[in-house]
């Protein structure tokens, strides 16, 4: 496959496409996983082929990258999902910041920090393409995240040198060895682990150095749990107050508004990464109401949500998800695999509860639409979205398009 072109613009018309999925009949609800990380981010994954190779041995027929700031992972993914036959979708993630919403204190969908939005955008080009404007805003982003994190590997070498620990770190190297272009906090946290691994041969070694390195106090984790380790690393000295925290520069963050911009421009849906409850049954303020919360959405132009589900109780999402599915929304899930545990491909609640056929659907039918919208900019089309706006009354043509597409693509 040609990484220059599409793998959409070979599929058969819309009306070919229709015609072949009623012949068929498909009523199978399929497993889908509509968010992951891979190495282009950070991810639980050692490479997107990792990735593609859990879903095949799951049963999930489709699959979603959606690494912040970099479509550098699309080509690669569109050939795995060949190569596997898992329908892709194209997605991304950023950052932004809602100034206003900071001063007032309101936490949106980050638990810790007031007005820090997560923000995605679902069905973009492949290949990735957008104006120089967007991707230029789109690399000052990398950059400065880049910048960030080499600044905390030189003040974690400044604190290393003070302490007498005896590890030093290049960035240039970690981010060859760990990372791609997108050099993250976990990165560091995952380097440290290693070295002290690399350093110390048994367990009382590890848990001494680690002790050392946390200025005296005793390591939590089990040391064989690496995710719950380097969490523990990066709660202890790269978040605030840690040795070698670094603030975000509020050049790290675009508004809201630009991050919605330019996920338009590249193609994309402009999508809300709803947090939802804690294992405490709490929301933040932004979402405790999901009415307010519609309505602020709407007022954005946004009418798409996913959750990552499987940190939400099952009655809670239950509830939430229905109430945005019956006001028109697009409504996927996904898992993230965004820290180093491995978790199952197959996506379910928190406690390992299954989803219900209705929220199989609901989930199934926020996967057409992007499919379908996915295949229409593909070959020249208008997609989901006119002037900015879903196009909420067409929603159903758009499913069955959608599962037209993605059948072709599966068989």
């Amino acid at each position: 496959m040609a990484n220059r072109e599409s793998i959409f613009t070979s599929f058969p018309d819309i009306k070919e496409l229709l015609e072949a999925f009623n012949r068929q009949n498909i009523n199978v609800i399929l497993d889908i996983n509509g968010h992951i990380h891979t190495p282009h981010s950070f991810s639980a994954f050692s490479s997107i082929e990792q990735a593609f190779q859990l879903a095949k041995s799951e049963g999930v027929s489709v699959l979603g990258i959606n690494d912040f700031y970099t479509t550098d992972g699309y080509n690669e993914f569109a050939e795995l999902a060949h190569k596997y036959k898992i329908f892709p979708l194209f997605s991304i993630e950023f950052m932004a910041l809602q100034n206003h919403l900071q001063e007032a204190g309101i936490r949106v969908n980050d638990p810790n920090n007031p007005g820090r939005t997560y923000f995605s955008g679902k069905g973009l080009r492949q290949p990735a393409r957008m104006s120089d404007a967007s991707l230029k805003k789109m690399n000052d982003l990398q950059e400065e995240s880049n910048r960030q994190t080499y600044e905390m590997v030189d003040k974690l070498n400044d604190f290393f040198k003070v302490n007498n620990i005896d590890i030093h770190f290049d960035s240039k190297e970690i981010q060859t060895k760990l990372a791609k272009n997108l050099f993250r906090e976990r990165h560091i946290a995952q380097a440290i682990r290693i070295a002290v691994f690399e350093k110390e041969n048994t367990e009382s070694g590890r848990k001494i150095l680690m002790q050392k390195i946390f200025s005296g106090k005793e390591v939590r984790s089990p040391l064989e749990n690496v995710a719950a380790l380097e969490n523990e690393i990066r709660g202890n000295l790269l978040k605030s107050g840690g040795a070698a925290f670094v603030p975000e520069d509020p050049k790290a963050f675009l508004s809201l508004g630009e991050v919605i911009d330019l996920i338009i421009d590249a193609g994309g849906i402009p999508c809300y990464p709803v947090l939802l409850d804690d294992p405490k049954g709490v929301c933040t303020d932004f979402e405790t109401d999901k009415e307010k919360l519609l309505l602020e959405l709407v007022k954005n132009n946004v009418y798409s949500i996913e959750l990552i589900h499987g940190r939400n109780d099952f009655k809670i999402l239950k509830d939430f998800v229905t109430f945005f599915h019956k006001n028109g929304f697009v409504i996927t899930f996904g898992s993230e695999h965004n820290t180093p545990q491995l978790d199952p491909m197959k996506i379910t609640c928190r406690g390992l509860v299954d989803l219900d056929n209705e929220l199989k659907q609901i989930n199934y039918e926020g996967t057409a639409i992007i499919a379908a919208h996915q295949y229409l900019i593909a070959n020249g089309k208008e997609g989901y979205l006119k002037d900015k706006k879903a196009k909420i009354t067409d929603k159903q043509y758009f499913i069955e398009l959608g599962k037209a597409v993605i059948a072709e693509f599966l068989k």
